[in-house]
């Protein structure tokens, strides 16, 4: 499939959905739909690409009020910056599943002396599926789906901190909406997985059991098994992906045309 090259080299995870092809034969333009981590050590050279070589005039950041404090986003010239936090603190605590402040500083570490703790096992294996039930989270997505189909001429830039969790759930809806099939969403999450596998191995090296080794690779890299019970769970409340859209993520019919004509092409 033709996409999903890493494209601006400073910025975790960096890539693109134009050049997928969907299974109506339509292709995703190139250049606009951009998606990776967080613009907080962006070089020089790669936020003049943002602006310049792509011409983004939007960027979304899924982070909490904690992760954008501790590792503000460089300006990238000519785009606004909206900030929609994915997650919500209130919703975690009630639910007992906020991680401490350190994990975010140091998350390596962190796992390494955490992974075994039946609590961060219980909360890394309902990750996505708590995401895409919360309303909060959906409000957040439903209003990310109206900026993108809303947006001015231009490329959309989205992330999180490792542009990989929420950032690949914002590229799932947006996919879906665009006529993408579970075959090609799973693939272009998958993506994040070559990234992140020489800091997965490294910490494998270092833990004993196959429960760890689950909870690392959801944090540090992407885990395909949750992130499937997050779709199936999708599937048996709402009947499909494109419902979901529909419903909680208020996406209409006009919208998908507009996205559709937007961001798709035909030879």
């Amino acid at each position: 499939m033709d996409s999903g090259l890493f494209i601006l080299p400073s910025i975790s995870n960096a890539r693109e959905l134009g050049g997928y092809v969907l299974p109506d034969g339509s292709r995703i333009r190139k250049g606009l739909l951009l998606r990776g981590g967080a613009l907080s050590d962006a070089s020089d050279e790669d936020i003049a690409g943002l602006s310049a070589r792509y011409g983004v005039r939007r960027i979304f950041d899924f982070r909490t009020l904690e992760e954008v404090t501790a590792a503000p986003d460089r300006e990238v010239p000519g785009a606004d910056r909206i900030w929609l936090p994915a997650i919500d603190p209130d919703t975690e605590k009630a639910a007992g599943s906020t991680l401490p402040k350190e994990a975010f500083s140091d998350l390596a570490s962190w796992l390494l002396r955490n992974s075994g703790d039946t609590f961060v096992q219980r909360v890394a294996a309902s990750l996505y599926s708590e995401m895409v039930m919360n309303e909060y989270t959906q409000l957040q997505y439903a209003a990310f789906m109206s900026e993108i189909a809303g947006a001015p001429d231009g490329a959309v830039y989205w992330h999180c901190s490792q542009g990989k969790d929420r950032t690949g759930l914002g590229a799932a809806f947006i996919l879906s909406a665009l006529g993408a099939d579970r075959e090609l969403i799973m693939y272009d999450y998958m993506i994040s997985a070559q990234y992140y596998e020489n800091e997965l191995q490294a910490l494998f090296r270092k833990v004993q059991t196959d429960a760890q080794k689950e909870v690392i690779r959801t944090f540090i890299s992407v885990n395909p098994r949750y992130f499937v019970n997050a779709l199936d769970l999708i599937d048996r409340r709402f009947g499909s992906l494109t419902e979901y859209l529909k419903g909680p993520l208020c996406v209409t019919d006009y919208d998908i045309s507009v996205l559709k004509e937007r961001y798709l092409e035909r030879d």
